[in-house]
């Protein structure tokens, strides 16, 4: 049984402890389990805080996100240590977990979903560490009452509406990126992030595609969007902006656009639509001005099947007929639409 290293231990110092282990071994007694005994003694006092950094260590390599380790560690900071991040993980009940979270809810309700699985976490960790026995943090355990869900108001325009929005954007005195990325997102029908995120390398002129990655979808899946010939006019324009920042649509400093630019900019002229509202005219579009069926206008919006059985079977993501359906909004938009199309 190694003593540990000499100048560590010293010579007086292993002499003893050699006999303490020769008095246990006496009695009966392993020294070696008993070693592991204190050991796992020792790991059993971890305190929720220090497991939490463990957890987050062993977990990061396997997180999408490049900030979630600081996430994850940052909201437990501020949403659980002050209540029980000292204390041992095996000292830590449901009830103060929790507190915490519903101290979490009073204050930054969305968080608090996040606080609660990230606490779940660190007790599962702690479970297969063999730390404790059980988890607190469940959802039978903690019993939370019902959180109470605002309604998200996405304001949509009447599709007919959407042609004068888009050319009062553009007469606007507003950075020309911003109106143009407002404008390649109502053709595109696409999402404010994936559009404000979107890169020169992601976009094939030639093929008229646009390629987003699945780490900027919020499906996590690959998705092609048709590009018709008016979002590709609109590529054309924002290519006399091009600098150094790769962005297809830079802000005056040469980054990423905020949401809030879009969304201040559509509020200030006065248009009755946030910028996602469009995807919505964009769907009563579809469904009520052509004969698309369903699927084909709901690929559009890089809508995923709820039913996963279904999503599986279907391998095609419908992109020739997206494409026919892209090149008929964009006609649409630019027409007064007072003619029902008809696509195949």
């Amino acid at each position: 049984m190694g003593l540990g290293p000499y100048p560590l231990i010293t010579l007086a110092e292993a002499r003893e402890l050699a006999q303490t282990n020769k008095r246990a071994a006496l009695k009966g007694q392993d020294p070696f389990s008993e070693k592991r005994r204190n050991k796992a003694e020792a790991a059993r006092r971890l305190t929720f805080a220090e497991a939490a950094e463990r957890t987050r260590d062993e977990l990061a390599p396997s997180w999408r996100g490049k900030k979630e380790p600081q996430a994850f560690l940052s909201s437990l900071k501020t949403y659980a240590f002050p209540y029980f991040g000292n204390t041992e993980l095996a000292e830590i009940s449901s009830a103060d977990i929790r507190r915490a979270v519903l101290g979490c809810r009073a204050k930054v309700p969305n968080l608090s979903v996040k606080v609660q699985h990230r606490i779940l976490s660190v007790f599962k960790w702690s479970i297969a560490e063999g730390l404790r026995e059980t988890n607190p943090a469940t959802s039978e355990a903690l019993a939370l009452p019902k959180m109470e869900r605002k309604q998200k108001n996405n304001r949509a325009l009447p599709y007919a509406e959407v042609h004068n929005a888009i050319e009062t954007v553009k007469a606007s005195r507003a950075w020309a990126s911003t109106k143009l990325a407002i404008e390649f997102t109502v053709l595109t029908a696409a999402r404010s992030g994936e559009v404000r995120g979107t890169r020169w390398e992601e976009i094939d002129m030639a093929a008229a595609v646009w390629t987003i990655s699945a780490e900027r979808m919020k499906m996590n899946r690959e998705h092609r969007v048709p590009l018709s010939g008016r979002a590709l006019n609109v590529l054309k324009d924002a290519e006399a902006l091009r600098d150094a920042s790769g962005l297809v649509f830079p802000s005056v400093r040469g980054k990423q656009l905020s949401d809030m630019t879009l969304s201040k900019l559509v509020k200030e002229l006065g248009i009755e639509s946030t910028v996602h509202g469009f995807r919505s005219s964009f769907r009563t579009w579809a469904q009520e001005r052509t004969n698309v069926p369903g699927e084909v206008a709901e690929a559009a919006l890089a809508h995923v099947k709820a039913d996963k059985v279904e999503a599986a079977y279907a391998r095609s993501d419908l992109f020739e007929k997206r494409r026919k359906l892209m090149e008929r909004w964009a006609a649409f938009l630019s027409e007064s639409g007072a003619k029902v199309a008809r696509i195949g």
